[in-house]
């Protein structure tokens, strides 16, 4: 690093708004929320999503209650096209949610994106070309006429090929990209060439978004730009103001609370701040944050485990474990102190109370999170060592909820004996608490008909023979479906990992499975087995006996 950064780096411009009135201002309701995790999210990964993940977090996006959702870029490829086309020809998009594209200031990839709209309801289509002096000196070599004249040309076009599609109720959106780094006199000056075009007033609003393509200020200096834009664009009334930050100083959620405070209307974002470099904006914090401060967010994180679990495999990237109210550690304390104040605050409390606790800003249970790692904490101290004893002797690789689930088992034996535990003393209690070589007679054959997998088979449960039919899309899909009609409860997978223990003849598969039964306990399961399809069946019923277990020692 340099002893002295300001040879090679300079300090960010303020903006001389000496009557600013953002610093006094209240988040008193949520903004639009528009989620970006198809496109800018899935650009981001190192291997883009497939179709049936794309699938996937669109229908997860629906059900946490987003009503705009940016899907693609459907002229950046024909993946992208036929998604979109997905979409709309099987009728998969709700008659409350509007689905967003996003197209460069060219012609021919506007028309493509128009074509890939063809039948939609409705839908923002999302124009942007580069505005800041660098991009105009260095990228585009264009003046900033001619960057005007860009805009202008577009913009006409988006009118001009919605006009062939009436049957769409269409909305437009202009970004000018790297608002975040273009004088804001220039980028005012383009975003009403632009709205111009478009005709902007209160019947008929179009989106402006202000990016921070780049992180480059401290917040208070964007929330500055844009309460400035804010005060000078023309027509005001007909424009919602939407922001787009990235996070590359770490400070994304603070840049889009001011930006809210200093006169935005909309914020576009992905779940727990996916996105290129650092990531977007994490719209979940942002929601969250509302919802301590006693505002509700018009959206549903009351089961954040199972959402997170389906943006971990959308992404095929983890969530960190200490990640502000989803990570795994979020609400445990190591600290003694803090341990005797929490459980002291528990004690004290009483249903119905303001939610005043120490050291927890949120109610777990609000979130569908347990108090187990709270209220019993000393428990999870020592579940690193545990894994790692488990792991050295025996090859296990227990996945981290399943670390934490286990260390409470363990804590509660080492409460009642007093001893420390060995690697051999843990593996008893693992076989035991799992039922890991209980194989509950299963008996089953598959066969693959018309993309589905049907299975039939039986197996031996408190006593009795059950049979088992079910059908899925794969293997575990169906003798989950089975296992639910045959006992006649509710059965969902919400995490799966697996791997191999040893090598060659002698190898066997060991499966992890955590499920949701009947819709109100989580709860793991293990299985082991030469076959992973069979260990994997294991570990489902190993979780569907604890579940049993356990609500019999509760009844």
């Amino acid at each position: 690093m340099l002893h002295n950064p300001a040879s090679k780096y300079r300090p960010f411009a303020p903006v001389n708004l000496r009557d600013r009135t953002w610093p006094d201002a209240q988040i008193t309701h949520p903004p639009i929320w528009c989620s970006v995790d198809l496109r800018d999210g899935n650009q981001a990964l190192i291997e883009p999503m497939d179709v049936e993940r794309k699938i996937r977090m669109f229908e997860q996006l629906v059900k946490i209650g987003f009503k705009q959702i940016e899907v693609g870029f459907p002229s950046a490829s024909q993946t992208e096209f036929d998604f979109m086309r997905k979409l709309i020809e099987e009728k998969r998009i709700p008659e409350d949610v509007t689905v967003q594209v996003l197209t460069q200031a060219r012609e021919h990839l506007i028309q493509r994106t128009f074509e890939a709209l063809e039948g939609v309801p409705r839908a923002i289509v999302h124009l942007y070309n580069a505005t800041a002096p660098v991009m105009r000196r260095v990228v585009l070599n264009m003046s900033e006429d001619e960057i005007v004249d860009l805009a202008r040309t577009h913009a006409q076009m988006f009118k001009d090929f919605a006009a062939r599609y009436p049957q769409t109720q269409w909305q437009f959106e202009y970004s000018p990209e790297m608002y975040s780094d273009t004088e804001l006199e220039f980028s005012t000056r383009v975003i009403d060439a632009v709205t111009e075009v478009w005709e902007a007033s209160p019947e008929k609003k179009c989106i402006i978004n202000l990016p921070t393509t780049v992180e480059h200020s401290s917040p208070n200096v964007f929330a500055d730009m844009v309460e400035w834009t804010c005060r000078n664009i023309q027509r005001r009334d007909g424009v919602i103001v939407s922001v787009h930050p990235h996070n590359d100083r770490g400070t994304g959620t603070a840049t889009a609370e001011l930006a809210l405070m200093a006169g935005a209307d909309r914020l576009e974002g992905c779940l727990f701040g996916n996105g290129e470099r650092t990531g977007n904006l994490d719209i979940v914090n942002v929601a969250l944050n509302m919802y301590i401060q006693g505002v509700s967010p018009g959206l549903d994180f009351s089961n954040i485990d199972a959402i997170r679990a389906t943006v971990e495999y959308c992404n095929q990237l983890p969530v960190h474990p200490r990640h502000p109210y989803v990570g795994d550690l979020v609400y445990t304390s190591f600290s003694g102190s803090h341990q005797d104040a929490i459980k002291k605050a528990f004690a004290a409390r009483k249903e119905g109370d303001i939610w005043d606790m120490p050291y927890l800003p949120i109610d777990p249970k609000d979130l569908g999170r347990s108090y187990e790692a709270v209220i019993r904490v000393n428990s999870q101290s020592g579940k690193g060592g545990i894994a790692y004893l488990l792991e050295a002797e025996y090859g296990v690789q227990l996945p981290r909820r399943l670390q934490i689930e286990f260390s409470q088992v363990v804590q509660h034996e080492m409460d009642a004996l007093g001893t420390e535990f060995a690697a051999a003393d843990l593996w008893k209690i693992f076989e035991k608490e799992y039922c890991l070589f209980n194989d509950h007679g299963l008996q089953y054959a598959m066969q693959q008909e018309k993309g589905l997998v049907k299975l039939q088979g039986s197996l031996q449960w408190q006593g009795q023979t059950v049979p088992l039919q079910g059908s899925g899309n794969g293997a575990i899909d169906a003798f989950v479906q089975a296992l639910s009609n045959g006992l006649g409860c509710t059965l969902r997978v919400q995490d799966y990992s697996e791997h191999a223990i040893g090598q060659g003849a002698n190898a066997q598969a060991m499966a992890y499975v955590e499920l949701r039964v009947n819709d109100d306990q989580t709860i793991y399961g293990v299985g082991t087995d030469a076959n992973i399809v069979s260990a994997s069946m294991h570990a489902i019923l190993s979780g569907l006996q604890r579940s049993k277990l356990q609500v019999a020692e509760t009844a």
